[in-house]
C-alpha cells in the first residue's frame, strides 16, 4: 500500500477543505467487520467466513447484516476503490480488540485481491479521535448535519446540545442491510436538505458514506463506534 498516511490534523484539512468547497468527499474505514466481508468466496471460503465470532455475531442480528452476503462484499470493496480516505489498521495495531487475524493482513490480502489502493489513508479509528477534538465539531458548526443509525433518539438529543450544537437537519434510523436502496433513495431525494452526512451503521456505512458523496455530492463520514464515545464516553 503506497498511500500517503494521514494523522488526524491532515485528516481534518481534508475534510474541512470539502465542508468549505462543498464539493463531495467520503471518509471509510475497514476493520475486521469489512475484512471479513470482503473476504467471502474471495481469499476464505464461506465455511471459514461463517466460522469467525464476528460472522457468529452477524447472524445473530448484532452487526446490521447476515452472512454469507457476496453482493454487500462487492459493493463494500467498490466503494474502497472510490473513496477518497480510507482508514486501516497499522500493522500491530491494538487499538480495536479483533484477533490478529482479522486485522491488517486480512485487510492487505482483500485489498490485493480486489486491486483496492487507496491514495490516501488514515487510522481506522479515527472516528473515535474525531469525536473528541474539538476541531471536528467547529467543523460542523452552523452546518446541516444528516444523521443515519439505529441509536437515533437517544444521538439526536446528545448531539443538539452542549457542547456539540449540532444542527441536525435529518435523522434515519439504519438498522441494517437490507435498508440500504431506501436510505440511499431518500438521501439522493434529499440532497438539498443537508450539507454532512454521519453513519454509524457497522459494514454498511462505508458503502453509505462513499454513496451519498457520489450520489448526493456531499461529504459524507463513516462514523462507527464515534456515537458509542457520545452516548456512554467509551467506543466498546
Amino acid at each position: 500500500m503506497n498511500a500517503i498516511y494521514l494523522e488526524m490534523d491532515g485528516v481534518l484539512d481534508q475534510l474541512e477543505a470539502a465542508v468549505r468547497d462543498q464539493r463531495p468527499f467520503s471518509l471509510v474505514r475497514v476493520g475486521d467487520g469489512e475484512n471479513i466481508v470482503m473476504s467471502q468466496e474471495t481469499v476464505w471460503t464461506t465455511e471459514q467466513v461463517l466460522q469467525e465470532r464476528w460472522a457468529i455475531k452477524a447472524n445473530l442480528g448484532q452487526k446490521g447484516l447476515r452472512l454469507p452476503n457476496l453482493q454487500l462484499r462487492d459493493e463494500v470493496a467498490a466503494s474502497l476503490q472510490r473513496a477518497d480516505i480510507v482508514g486501516v489498521l497499522p500493522h500491530g495495531d491494538s487499538t480495536i480488540k479483533a484477533p490478529e487475524h482479522l486485522k491488517r493482513q486480512l485487510t492487505d490480502t482483500v485489498f490485493a485481491h480486489f486491486g483496492i489502493a487507496p491514495a490516501l489513508t488514515c487510522h481506522a479509528c479515527v472516528n473515535r479521535e474525531l469525536a473528541q477534538v474539538p476541531r471536528f465539531w467547529n467543523m460542523l458548526a452552523g452546518k446541516r448535519v444528516l444523521l443515519v443509525t439505529r441509536e437515533i433518539e437517544q444521538l439526536r438529543a446528545m448531539l443538539v446540545q452542549e457542547p456539540y450544537h449540532l444542527d441536525i437537519t435529518a435523522a434515519l434510523p439504519f438498522d441494517s442491510w437490507d435498508q440500504m436502496q431506501e436510505t440511499l433513495q431518500w438521501i439522493q431525494t434529499n440532497q438539498d436538505t443537508f450539507d454532512v452526512a454521519l453513519f454509524s451503521c457497522g459494514v454498511n456505512a462505508v458503502v453509505l458514506a462513499e454513496r451519498t458523496a457520489a450520489l448526493a455530492g456531499k461529504v459524507a463520514i463513516d462514523f462507527g463506534k464515534a456515537n458509542n464515545i457520545i452516548l456512554k464516553g467509551r467506543a466498546n
